[in-house]
Protein backbone atom coordinates (compact mmCIF):
# COMPACT_ATOMS: atom_id res chain seq x y z
CA UNK A 1 0.00 0.00 0.00
CA UNK A 2 2.93 2.35 0.72
CA UNK A 3 4.57 1.90 -2.44
CA UNK A 4 1.36 2.62 -4.24
CA UNK A 5 0.89 5.84 -2.74
CA UNK A 6 4.29 6.48 -3.67
CA UNK A 7 3.07 5.92 -7.32
CA UNK A 8 0.49 8.05 -7.34
CA UNK A 9 2.56 11.07 -5.70
CA UNK A 10 4.89 10.59 -8.12
CA UNK A 11 2.10 10.11 -10.87
CA UNK A 12 0.67 14.07 -9.98
CA UNK A 13 4.03 15.63 -8.66
CA UNK A 14 4.52 17.69 -11.63
CA UNK A 15 0.92 18.78 -12.60
CA UNK A 16 -0.20 22.72 -12.47
CA UNK A 17 -2.85 21.37 -10.82
CA UNK A 18 -4.91 24.92 -11.77
CA UNK A 19 -4.66 24.71 -15.29
CA UNK A 20 -5.36 21.30 -15.66
CA UNK A 21 -9.07 19.75 -16.92
CA UNK A 22 -11.78 18.95 -14.37
CA UNK A 23 -11.44 15.13 -14.74
CA UNK A 24 -7.53 15.43 -13.60
CA UNK A 25 -8.15 17.67 -10.45
CA UNK A 26 -10.61 15.49 -9.10
CA UNK A 27 -8.17 12.42 -10.08
CA UNK A 28 -5.74 13.98 -8.31
CA UNK A 29 -7.95 14.92 -5.07
CA UNK A 30 -9.02 11.30 -4.99
CA UNK A 31 -5.94 9.65 -5.45
CA UNK A 32 -3.44 11.94 -2.73
CA UNK A 33 -5.89 13.14 -0.60
CA UNK A 34 -6.18 15.84 1.86
CA UNK A 35 -2.65 15.59 3.30
CA UNK A 36 -0.59 14.97 0.29
CA UNK A 37 -3.15 17.05 -1.96
CA UNK A 38 -2.55 19.96 0.08
CA UNK A 39 1.15 19.63 1.19
CA UNK A 40 1.78 19.55 -2.51
CA UNK A 41 -0.39 22.24 -4.09
CA UNK A 42 -0.38 24.45 -1.30
CA UNK A 43 1.20 27.66 -2.72
CA UNK A 44 -1.18 27.01 -5.80
CA UNK A 45 -3.77 26.71 -3.76
CA UNK A 46 -3.29 29.32 -1.51
CA UNK A 47 -2.21 31.78 -4.89
CA UNK A 48 -5.59 30.60 -6.20
CA UNK A 49 -7.88 31.03 -3.55
CA UNK A 50 -6.53 34.58 -2.90
CA UNK A 51 -8.21 35.78 -6.15
CA UNK A 52 -11.76 34.37 -4.99
CA UNK A 53 -14.18 35.99 -2.95
CA UNK A 54 -14.81 34.30 0.41
CA UNK A 55 -17.21 31.29 0.71
CA UNK A 56 -19.56 31.70 3.47
CA UNK A 57 -20.77 28.34 4.97
CA UNK A 58 -24.02 27.86 7.31
CA UNK A 59 -23.56 24.48 8.93
CA UNK A 60 -27.06 23.54 10.30
CA UNK A 61 -27.95 19.82 12.41
CA UNK A 62 -30.28 18.11 12.51
CA UNK A 63 -31.13 14.86 14.05
CA UNK A 64 -27.90 13.34 14.65
CA UNK A 65 -24.42 12.61 16.99
CA UNK A 66 -22.21 15.38 15.40
CA UNK A 67 -19.71 12.82 14.32
CA UNK A 68 -19.45 14.64 11.47
CA UNK A 69 -18.30 17.46 13.32
CA UNK A 70 -16.15 15.87 15.15
CA UNK A 71 -14.90 13.75 12.31
CA UNK A 72 -13.79 17.37 10.10
CA UNK A 73 -12.25 18.63 13.85
CA UNK A 74 -10.34 15.99 13.62
CA UNK A 75 -8.76 16.63 10.11
CA UNK A 76 -5.19 16.90 10.36
CA UNK A 77 -2.34 18.28 7.74
CA UNK A 78 -4.49 20.50 7.58
CA UNK A 79 -6.50 21.00 10.21
CA UNK A 80 -9.93 21.95 10.58
CA UNK A 81 -8.72 25.91 11.59
CA UNK A 82 -5.94 25.56 9.17
CA UNK A 83 -8.26 24.20 6.40
CA UNK A 84 -10.99 26.94 6.29
CA UNK A 85 -8.27 29.19 5.98
CA UNK A 86 -6.66 27.84 3.02
CA UNK A 87 -10.05 27.49 1.46
CA UNK A 88 -11.10 31.11 1.92
CA UNK A 89 -13.60 29.79 3.98
CA UNK A 90 -16.13 31.73 6.84
CA UNK A 91 -17.61 29.44 8.91
CA UNK A 92 -20.50 31.61 9.59
CA UNK A 93 -23.03 29.76 11.25
CA UNK A 94 -22.14 25.96 13.24
CA UNK A 95 -24.03 25.25 16.43
CA UNK A 96 -21.96 23.52 18.13
CA UNK A 97 -19.28 25.62 17.24
CA UNK A 98 -20.78 29.37 17.96
CA UNK A 99 -19.54 31.33 20.72
CA UNK A 100 -22.20 31.06 23.99
CA UNK A 101 -25.26 33.17 22.37
CA UNK A 102 -28.80 33.71 24.29
CA UNK A 103 -32.02 35.67 23.91
CA UNK A 104 -31.78 36.55 26.92
CA UNK A 105 -28.46 37.73 29.02
CA UNK A 106 -28.65 38.59 32.44
CA UNK A 107 -32.53 38.93 32.70
CA UNK A 108 -32.35 41.53 29.60
CA UNK A 109 -33.49 40.18 26.03
CA UNK A 110 -30.85 40.14 23.46
CA UNK A 111 -31.77 41.97 20.07
CA UNK A 112 -28.69 41.27 18.21
CA UNK A 113 -27.12 38.86 16.29
CA UNK A 114 -23.96 39.09 18.23
CA UNK A 115 -25.45 37.04 20.78
CA UNK A 116 -28.84 35.73 19.98
CA UNK A 117 -28.40 32.61 17.30
CA UNK A 118 -31.93 33.11 15.94
CA UNK A 119 -31.50 36.74 14.57
CA UNK A 120 -27.96 35.76 13.21
CA UNK A 121 -29.37 32.78 10.74
CA UNK A 122 -32.16 35.22 10.03
CA UNK A 123 -29.69 37.82 8.87
CA UNK A 124 -27.36 34.95 7.01
CA UNK A 125 -30.51 33.80 5.40
CA UNK A 126 -31.67 37.23 4.13
CA UNK A 127 -28.04 38.10 2.68
CA UNK A 128 -27.67 34.45 0.63
CA UNK A 129 -24.55 33.76 -1.47
CA UNK A 130 -23.91 30.84 1.06
CA UNK A 131 -23.09 27.18 0.62
CA UNK A 132 -25.53 25.50 3.12
CA UNK A 133 -24.07 22.38 5.26
CA UNK A 134 -26.49 19.73 6.52
CA UNK A 135 -25.32 17.07 9.12
CA UNK A 136 -28.11 15.07 10.34
CA UNK A 137 -31.25 14.17 9.03
CA UNK A 138 -34.62 16.09 9.13
CA UNK A 139 -38.34 14.63 10.76
CA UNK A 140 -41.52 15.59 9.15
CA UNK A 141 -43.68 13.60 11.63
CA UNK A 142 -45.84 13.18 12.66
CA UNK A 143 -48.50 13.96 10.16
CA UNK A 144 -46.02 16.44 8.25
CA UNK A 145 -45.54 18.57 10.88
CA UNK A 146 -41.58 18.25 12.06
CA UNK A 147 -42.46 18.62 15.13
CA UNK A 148 -40.79 15.29 16.15
CA UNK A 149 -37.65 16.89 15.81
CA UNK A 150 -37.29 20.27 17.40
CA UNK A 151 -34.64 23.41 18.30
CA UNK A 152 -36.28 25.42 20.62
CA UNK A 153 -39.76 26.47 19.35
CA UNK A 154 -38.78 25.99 15.59
CA UNK A 155 -39.26 22.80 13.96
CA UNK A 156 -35.70 21.58 12.48
CA UNK A 157 -38.14 21.30 8.97
CA UNK A 158 -39.24 24.52 8.87
CA UNK A 159 -35.08 25.95 9.47
CA UNK A 160 -33.90 23.88 6.81
CA UNK A 161 -36.65 25.20 4.71
CA UNK A 162 -35.57 28.96 5.59
CA UNK A 163 -32.21 28.07 4.65
CA UNK A 164 -32.31 25.46 1.77
CA UNK A 165 -34.24 27.48 -0.23
CA UNK A 166 -31.54 30.66 -0.40
CA UNK A 167 -28.86 28.59 -0.37
CA UNK A 168 -26.41 28.93 -3.50
CA UNK A 169 -25.86 25.23 -3.19
CA UNK A 170 -26.22 22.27 -0.25
CA UNK A 171 -23.51 19.91 0.95
CA UNK A 172 -25.38 16.88 2.61
CA UNK A 173 -22.87 15.91 5.38
CA UNK A 174 -22.95 12.30 6.58
CA UNK A 175 -25.34 9.19 5.94
CA UNK A 176 -28.33 10.60 8.41
CA UNK A 177 -28.29 13.58 6.35
CA UNK A 178 -27.78 12.40 3.14
CA UNK A 179 -30.15 9.04 3.28
CA UNK A 180 -31.31 9.29 6.54
CA UNK A 181 -28.97 6.58 8.55
CA UNK A 182 -29.31 5.94 12.22
CA UNK A 183 -32.39 7.86 12.08
CA UNK A 184 -34.23 5.64 9.83
CA UNK A 185 -33.74 2.54 11.53
CA UNK A 186 -36.49 0.25 11.28
CA UNK A 187 -38.75 0.07 14.64
CA UNK A 188 -42.15 0.63 15.68
CA UNK A 189 -41.84 4.74 15.68
CA UNK A 190 -40.38 5.22 11.93
CA UNK A 191 -43.36 5.88 10.59
CA UNK A 192 -44.60 8.35 13.35
CA UNK A 193 -41.10 9.68 12.86
CA UNK A 194 -40.47 10.04 9.40
CA UNK A 195 -37.20 11.26 9.44
CA UNK A 196 -35.76 11.97 5.69
CA UNK A 197 -32.43 12.77 4.15
CA UNK A 198 -31.98 16.13 2.05
CA UNK A 199 -32.42 14.78 -1.29
CA UNK A 200 -32.72 11.02 -0.75
CA UNK A 201 -34.10 8.56 1.87
CA UNK A 202 -31.96 5.39 2.14
CA UNK A 203 -32.77 4.30 -1.77
CA UNK A 204 -36.00 6.74 -2.45
CA UNK A 205 -34.99 9.69 -4.14
CA UNK A 206 -36.66 13.09 -3.00
CA UNK A 207 -36.17 13.05 0.22
CA UNK A 208 -37.00 16.23 2.18
CA UNK A 209 -36.27 18.76 -1.43
CA UNK A 210 -39.50 16.64 -2.61
CA UNK A 211 -41.82 17.29 0.41
CA UNK A 212 -40.90 21.30 0.82
CA UNK A 213 -40.74 21.26 -3.11
CA UNK A 214 -37.20 22.25 -3.54
CA UNK A 215 -36.11 21.07 -6.46
CA UNK A 216 -33.21 24.22 -8.17
CA UNK A 217 -30.74 23.42 -5.92
CA UNK A 218 -27.53 21.28 -6.62
CA UNK A 219 -27.10 19.05 -3.62
CA UNK A 220 -23.73 17.01 -3.39
CA UNK A 221 -24.33 13.88 -0.91
CA UNK A 222 -21.21 12.87 1.50
CA UNK A 223 -22.15 10.20 3.36
CA UNK A 224 -20.19 8.21 5.74
CA UNK A 225 -20.98 7.40 9.37
CA UNK A 226 -19.31 9.74 9.90
CA UNK A 227 -18.30 11.36 6.42
CA UNK A 228 -14.30 11.28 6.14
CA UNK A 229 -12.83 15.40 6.62
CA UNK A 230 -10.93 14.74 3.11
CA UNK A 231 -14.50 14.26 1.56
CA UNK A 232 -15.93 17.49 2.40
CA UNK A 233 -12.57 19.60 2.49
CA UNK A 234 -11.63 17.86 -0.93
CA UNK A 235 -15.55 18.69 -2.19
CA UNK A 236 -15.39 22.57 -1.02
CA UNK A 237 -12.33 23.37 -2.62
CA UNK A 238 -13.36 21.54 -6.14
CA UNK A 239 -16.17 23.43 -5.75
CA UNK A 240 -14.81 27.16 -5.37
CA UNK A 241 -12.28 26.38 -7.73
CA UNK A 242 -14.49 25.95 -10.38
CA UNK A 243 -13.45 22.28 -10.90
CA UNK A 244 -17.22 20.70 -10.06
CA UNK A 245 -19.88 22.76 -11.85
CA UNK A 246 -22.62 23.32 -9.74
CA UNK A 247 -24.97 23.52 -12.76
CA UNK A 248 -24.06 20.24 -14.31
CA UNK A 249 -23.07 17.74 -11.57
CA UNK A 250 -24.42 14.71 -14.04
CA UNK A 251 -20.92 13.71 -14.56
CA UNK A 252 -19.73 14.32 -11.21
CA UNK A 253 -21.71 12.77 -9.17
CA UNK A 254 -23.10 8.84 -9.14
CA UNK A 255 -26.81 7.51 -8.99
CA UNK A 256 -27.35 8.26 -5.38
CA UNK A 257 -25.55 12.00 -5.38
CA UNK A 258 -21.98 10.87 -4.35
CA UNK A 259 -18.56 12.50 -6.13
CA UNK A 260 -17.34 9.53 -8.43
CA UNK A 261 -13.91 10.24 -6.95
CA UNK A 262 -14.31 9.32 -3.35
CA UNK A 263 -17.36 6.57 -4.17
CA UNK A 264 -16.17 4.95 -7.28
CA UNK A 265 -18.93 3.00 -8.78
CA UNK A 266 -16.49 0.40 -10.86
CA UNK A 267 -14.87 -0.38 -7.73
CA UNK A 268 -15.20 -1.23 -4.24
CA UNK A 269 -14.15 -0.98 -0.98
CA UNK A 270 -12.65 -4.84 -0.79
CA UNK A 271 -11.21 -4.39 -4.22
CA UNK A 272 -8.17 -2.34 -1.59
CA UNK A 273 -8.64 -3.96 1.62
CA UNK A 274 -5.70 -4.54 3.41
CA UNK A 275 -7.29 -8.26 4.38
CA UNK A 276 -7.70 -8.47 0.75
CA UNK A 277 -5.10 -11.49 0.02
CA UNK A 278 -6.66 -13.95 3.25
CA UNK A 279 -9.88 -13.58 1.14
CA UNK A 280 -8.44 -15.04 -1.88
CA UNK A 281 -7.13 -17.65 -0.44
CA UNK A 282 -10.21 -18.46 1.68
CA UNK A 283 -8.56 -18.16 4.69
CA UNK A 284 -12.11 -16.89 6.63
CA UNK A 285 -12.50 -16.20 10.13
CA UNK A 286 -15.22 -17.86 11.67
CA UNK A 287 -14.32 -14.76 15.11
CA UNK A 288 -12.92 -11.48 15.79
CA UNK A 289 -9.16 -11.19 16.02
CA UNK A 290 -8.14 -14.28 13.56
CA UNK A 291 -5.76 -12.85 11.57
CA UNK A 292 -7.88 -13.44 8.37
CA UNK A 293 -10.75 -11.80 6.47
CA UNK A 294 -13.34 -10.72 8.01
CA UNK A 295 -16.16 -11.75 5.46
CA UNK A 296 -17.81 -14.35 7.58
CA UNK A 297 -17.99 -12.15 10.64
CA UNK A 298 -20.10 -9.71 8.32
CA UNK A 299 -17.51 -7.51 6.52
CA UNK A 300 -19.76 -5.87 3.67
CA UNK A 301 -16.69 -4.55 1.25
CA UNK A 302 -17.76 -6.42 -1.48
CA UNK A 303 -20.87 -4.40 -1.70
CA UNK A 304 -19.14 -0.89 -0.87
CA UNK A 305 -18.28 2.02 -2.61
CA UNK A 306 -15.89 4.24 -0.71
CA UNK A 307 -11.58 4.96 -1.42
CA UNK A 308 -11.34 4.09 2.44
CA UNK A 309 -8.81 1.59 2.07
CA UNK A 310 -6.68 4.17 0.00
CA UNK A 311 -7.40 7.31 2.11
CA UNK A 312 -7.26 5.55 5.39
CA UNK A 313 -8.88 7.31 8.72
CA UNK A 314 -7.37 8.72 11.14
CA UNK A 315 -4.53 11.47 9.24
CA UNK A 316 -4.02 7.74 7.14
CA UNK A 317 -3.71 5.46 10.08
CA UNK A 318 -5.72 2.62 9.30
CA UNK A 319 -9.40 1.79 8.48
CA UNK A 320 -12.38 -0.58 10.23
CA UNK A 321 -11.19 -3.62 8.61
CA UNK A 322 -6.94 -2.80 9.56
CA UNK A 323 -8.25 -2.57 12.66
CA UNK A 324 -10.11 -5.99 12.64
CA UNK A 325 -13.70 -4.58 12.32
CA UNK A 326 -15.72 -5.41 9.36
CA UNK A 327 -16.90 -2.99 6.95
CA UNK A 328 -20.50 -2.23 8.16
CA UNK A 329 -21.08 -0.37 4.52
CA UNK A 330 -22.32 3.18 6.56
CA UNK A 331 -21.51 5.37 2.78
CA UNK A 332 -24.23 3.13 1.34
CA UNK A 333 -28.21 4.21 1.19
CA UNK A 334 -29.07 0.67 2.53
CA UNK A 335 -27.77 1.39 6.23
CA UNK A 336 -28.04 0.84 8.94
CA UNK A 337 -31.27 -1.77 7.80
CA UNK A 338 -29.35 -3.89 4.91
CA UNK A 339 -26.32 -3.70 7.22
CA UNK A 340 -27.85 -6.06 9.88
CA UNK A 341 -27.00 -8.01 11.65
CA UNK A 342 -23.24 -6.46 11.31
CA UNK A 343 -21.26 -9.33 12.56
CA UNK A 344 -23.29 -12.32 10.31
CA UNK A 345 -22.22 -13.05 6.91
CA UNK A 346 -24.26 -11.75 4.64
CA UNK A 347 -24.58 -14.53 2.24
CA UNK A 348 -25.38 -16.66 5.17
CA UNK A 349 -29.11 -16.18 4.06
CA UNK A 350 -29.03 -16.26 0.10
CA UNK A 351 -27.82 -18.13 -2.19
CA UNK A 352 -25.54 -19.05 -5.42
CA UNK A 353 -26.51 -21.03 -8.25
CA UNK A 354 -29.15 -22.21 -6.27
CA UNK A 355 -26.99 -23.35 -3.26
CA UNK A 356 -26.72 -21.81 -0.36
CA UNK A 357 -23.14 -19.88 0.13
CA UNK A 358 -22.75 -21.59 3.94
CA UNK A 359 -23.87 -25.50 2.00
CA UNK A 360 -21.48 -24.56 -0.61
CA UNK A 361 -18.23 -24.46 1.90
CA UNK A 362 -19.63 -27.53 4.08
CA UNK A 363 -19.26 -29.49 1.03
CA UNK A 364 -15.72 -28.72 0.93
CA UNK A 365 -14.98 -27.53 -2.46
CA UNK A 366 -12.20 -26.21 -1.28
CA UNK A 367 -12.33 -22.62 0.31
CA UNK A 368 -9.94 -20.76 -1.73
CA UNK A 369 -12.24 -22.23 -4.68
CA UNK A 370 -15.30 -20.94 -3.12
CA UNK A 371 -13.95 -17.54 -1.96
CA UNK A 372 -12.84 -17.15 -5.67
CA UNK A 373 -15.72 -18.43 -7.07
CA UNK A 374 -17.91 -15.44 -4.93
CA UNK A 375 -15.43 -12.86 -5.95
CA UNK A 376 -16.35 -14.03 -9.71
CA UNK A 377 -19.65 -13.95 -9.68
CA UNK A 378 -19.56 -10.51 -8.12
CA UNK A 379 -17.64 -8.87 -10.11
CA UNK A 380 -19.98 -10.87 -13.46
CA UNK A 381 -23.28 -8.90 -11.55
CA UNK A 382 -21.08 -5.54 -11.11
CA UNK A 383 -20.29 -5.46 -14.23
CA UNK A 384 -23.71 -6.00 -15.58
Amino acid sequence: MASEKLNMIEQFKNLDILKVDRRTFLKAVAALGATSFVSMYGTQLADALAAFPQTKVLWLHGAECTGCSESALNAANPEFAEALSNLNVSLEYHETLLAPQGIFVDGKLVGTSDLNGEILLDELVKAGGYVLVVEGSIGNGPDGTGKINMIGTHTFKSIYEKCAKNAAAIIALGTCATYGGITVTDCDTKKYCDFMGVNQTEDKKGGMNAVLGISNKPVINLPGCPAHPDWFFLTVAAVILGKINLNDLSGILDDDGRPKVFYPPNNTLHDNCPRRGFYDRGVLDERFAEGGCLWKVGCKAPYVHADCALRKWNNGTSLCMQAGGPCIACVEPIFPNGSMPYFTERESAGVLFGINIGTVAALAIGAAVVAAGVHAVRRVNKEK
